[in-house]
């Protein structure tokens, strides 16, 4: 039975037998001073009828408990996520004061998805979160239970951390929010203790999102040879995510741009099961996010225009574009942002704080080749500013499949090379990757005896497959000027 539900029947209890007893005591009391003989049985039937009601509140009275565990049973005003909640929240009263020293405090998200441009996709994602934060019993019914953890991945500056508080906004839930390094502590067992503390209080006021940025800093591979404070800060958070139901009402988020570095038992099933990767915004989604921070100012240039020159523009680096534009307006005393502005804006990120890659026509259509050739091969989506490639990801790997990862890696130089008739250095670590696949097969599987004689082989199959689709390779760079991402049905 809810909390409310047994407020309201204590109160009820006790209105009943005050009532009871002062009727009673007023029907003595006017029988007493009444002059006039009474006759009939009817003022005693009262009176008797008063005094039965009065020894029934006294009973309920004294069986309260007995009655709340009964109706508990009939599921009055009860489901299983309030029994939750309720059971979570005396657990967090019980705790000592001792273990609540810390500052960690919830707050309250006034930022939701309308207030984030550019993430449709990411939208799509994280709008079932919302909406079992909002309606659990909807999903509670059937027995649906949400992920414990959800990770965003991305690089930095693309507002994983405004998603996440877009995310408890939408949902208006409490939001705590810690960063990774906020754990990494002097003293030992000082982070695990706030680890602790921290899902006690969240706990506390489910349902709530607990979010960890740069969670990678606590996050890292074990490596078994030490048990240091990190470690143990990484044992604890991996204990706490197992001690919560997936219908406790607390969902953990958190973000990082090293997804490659994490512990395998962060990213298992149970806990940080689900993945959200969110990557820099394309042309459209630059052209919504620049629309949202113009909104109501005063402009002389195409914001289309300035949507296609920058990209490489992370959502940050475009606040930031805006923001310095903005103050060189006001240093022209003018209430215009012009283009001007912009120019001005653009040679400061370049040149000074160096938050944006910003590429000129050449390196744009260089990219744009690499970047075509790799989703040739692969015939999946691929975006202009993607790393690394959609790999065949097999337990038991065959040697068909390792040969086409190591396509997949290789296509983006070849295909470069093939249509510009000159090789460009544009991305060394797909090289590398290539090569650590050529090594293991070497090394581990014992498939190949030589891992250059390989990559050389792969070289030539995809120069003469290239060489023979370059019309189609064009038409797909093409493509990826135009959107900065090519869609499984642009092939």
């Amino acid at each position: 039975m809810s909390q409310n539900s047994n407020k309201k029947l204590d109160k009820n209890l006790k209105l009943m037998s005050l009532s009871a007893t002062i009727l009673l005591i007023l029907f003595i009391y006017t029988m007493y001073k009444s002059s006039t003989q009474i006759e009939g049985s009817s003022y005693y039937v009262g009176l008797l009828f008063l005094f039965l009601l009065l020894v029934v509140a006294i009973y309920i009275r004294l069986k309260q408990d007995k009655i709340k565990e009964f109706f508990e049973k009939k599921g009055v005003n009860t489901t299983a996520f309030e029994k939750e909640l309720q059971k979570q929240k005396e657990e967090a009263v019980t705790t000592t004061k001792e273990e609540l020293t810390s500052n960690i405090k919830a707050v309250t998200s006034n930022i939701t998805f309308k207030d984030v441009a550019g993430i449709s996709e990411v939208k799509e994602e994280l709008e079932e979160i919302v909406d079992f934060l909002n309606s659990p019993k909807k999903y509670i019914s059937h027995g649906v239970k949400l992920p414990k953890g959800v990770l965003l991945v991305g690089p930095p500056g693309v507002g994983k951390t405004l998603i996440a508080r877009a995310v408890a906004g939408e949902a208006d839930v409490p939001f705590f929010y810690q960063s990774g390094a906020s754990f990494v502590q002097i003293y030992v067992g000082m982070g695990a203790k706030k680890v602790r503390e921290l899902f006690i209080k969240a706990k506390a006021c489910a349902p709530a999102i607990v979010f960890i940025d740069e969670i990678d800093a606590i996050g890292k591979k074990r490596t078994g040879t030490s048990n240091d404070e990190r470690e143990a800060t990484l044992n604890e958070l991996l204990t706490q995510m197992d001690g919560f139901e997936g219908d406790s009402g607390v969902i953990v988020i958190a973000a990082t741009n090293k997804i490659d570095v994490l512990d395998d038992a962060l990213l298992r099933a149970g806990r940080f099961d689900r993945r959200v990767f969110v990557s820099l915004p394309n042309i459209e989604d630059r052209k919504h996010i620049l629309e949202l921070y113009l909104k109501g100012k005063n402009l002389e240039f195409d914001v289309n225009k300035l949507a296609v020159s920058t990209a490489g523009f992370s959502s940050a680096a475009l606040a930031t574009l805006v923001n310095e534009a903005l103050l060189n307006m006001i240093k022209r005393n003018s209430k215009i942002l012009e283009e001007e502005d912009i120019e001005i804006a653009k040679n400061k990120l370049q040149f000074g704080k160096k938050q944006a890659k910003i590429l000129d026509e050449k390196q744009k259509e260089i990219l744009a080749i690499y970047q075509a050739s790799k989703a040739f091969v692969s015939k999946h989506k691929t975006a202009l500013f993607d790393e690394g490639i959609s790999k065949l990801d097999s337990t038991y790997p065959s040697y068909h499949e390792l040969v086409e990862n190591i396509r997949r890696y290789l296509a983006g130089n070849i295909g470069v090379e093939v249509i510009k008739k000159e090789q460009y250095a544009v991305n060394s670590e797909d090289l590398k990757e290539a090569m650590n696949i050529a090594l293991n097969m070497v090394d581990n599987y014992k498939m190949v005896t030589d891992a250059n004689e390989l990559i050389n082989r792969v070289k030539n199959e995809l120069r003469a497959e290239l060489s023979h689709n370059a019309i189609q390779i064009n038409r797909l760079k093409e493509i990826m000027l135009k959107n900065e991402v090519i869609f499984e049905n642009d092939f």
